[in-house]
């Protein structure tokens, strides 16, 4: 875990700091190869601000974004302006976004899609400190460096270095106004029987004492500011139904528990509103299910969803935003299936 461990980050020049937290500010060029050891009990941040173009007057030429697929179109004031009521409300205008889990993926998607949709500020936690770094600097980049991108190395098993970083960034920003909860593992294809041990503990720290983790810190300091919010935890279509043909009962019990979670959360969190809402995503055509040896199963989950497809790695942007968004006001303790259809048969 990285607040026990020693990192190596690349610094170019300090910012203030934070009482137990290491803070570096990093251009979009910094490499890891001038990297110096931060010490226990401090979590580091990689930090990539606004360039010469400000957010209010930037102005993306849409024949350019076009061209570039990679490209991440900011919500500017202008757009926003021009929006209908309802159209305004579908957007973060404005808002504070952490999303863990969001190096790469499923996550890395979603914070684009928070960008486009308004976020003022994108804040990735992930346990792989390099990924993180050169995806924070990707993400930067690819908005015309107008929003400011934070990258913390937090493992979110780990609640001390979450809350110190939380701490931070409500230093720095106030308080969060979003959290989409992506950081999560997946074990398939191995019966209960033989699951090992230290394995089961590891799925259930990471799935689910991470989503824990992460709300709490979040919304203790959502509860501070006396601020409303909205937590949006990523569970699965497994913690509702039994899959086949693959054996995964225990990330299955792990998803299971995240939706109830949120479910019991939403009641408690509502007094102060913050609400919670669960996606619970069918199988989705990401990396890590873009290998030979499941070529075999895909054929059969293909067949039993209605949509005769997995999910594209984007096809959570929308429901996430929505979620996020005050066009979700009424809407508390949901488990929203995306999974083409998978869940009807």
């Amino acid at each position: 875990m990285f607040a026990r461990s020693a990192l190596r980050v690349a610094r170019v020049a300090a910012t203030p700091s934070v009482p137990k937290v290491s803070r570096a500010a990093f251009s979009a060029a910094t490499k890891l190869r001038n990297a110096e050891f931060v010490g226990e009990k401090k979590v580091p941040v990689v930090t990539y601000t606004h360039g010469e173009a400000q957010r209010s007057t930037f102005i993306v030429d849409q024949d350019q974004a076009k061209s570039d697929p990679d490209a991440v179109i900011p919500l500017s004031q202008e757009v926003y302006n021009a929006m209908t009521p309802s159209l305004q409300k579908m957007t973060i205008m404005g808002k504070t976004v952490i999303v863990t889990g969001a190096a790469r993926g499923l996550g890395n998607m979603m914070a684009r899609a928070c960008i486009e949709a308004g976020a003022k500020n994108m804040i990735i936690f992930d346990a792989n400190p390099e990924l993180g770094v050169a995806s924070a600097a990707e993400l930067h980049k690819a908005t015309g460096s107008t929003i400011p991108v934070e990258f913390f190395p937090i493992d979110v098993r780990d609640a001390v270095a979450i809350e110190q970083a939380v701490a931070a960034i409500t230093e720095k920003y106030g308080a969060p106004d979003i959290l989409i909860n992506s950081a999560g593992i997946a074990d398939s294809n191995i019966p209960a029987e033989k699951y090992d041990h230290e394995m089961w503990r590891r799925l259930i720290d990471i799935n689910l004492n991470g989503s824990f983790f992460m709300s709490q810190s979040v919304g203790k300091a959502m509860m501070a500011a006396n601020k409303p919010g909205s937590i949006v935890l990523v569970a699965s279509m497994s913690g509702s139904i039994v899959n086949y043909p693959q054996e995964q009962s225990c990330y299955n019990a792990s998803k299971a528990g995240v939706i109830q979670f949120g479910k019991s959360l939403a009641a408690e969190w509502a007094k102060y509103n913050i609400r919670v809402n669960c996606i619970s995503p069918g199988y989705m055509d990401t990396a890590l299910n873009n290998v030979p040896k499941l070529d075999g199963q895909k054929k059969i989950w293909k067949s039993l969803t209605p949509q005769g497809r997995l999910g594209a790695v984007t096809d959570l942007n929308g429901l996430a935003v929505f979620l996020s968004s005050d066009a979700s006001a009424y809407m508390t303790g949901a488990n929203v299936a995306i999974d083409g259809g998978y869940t009807l048969y």
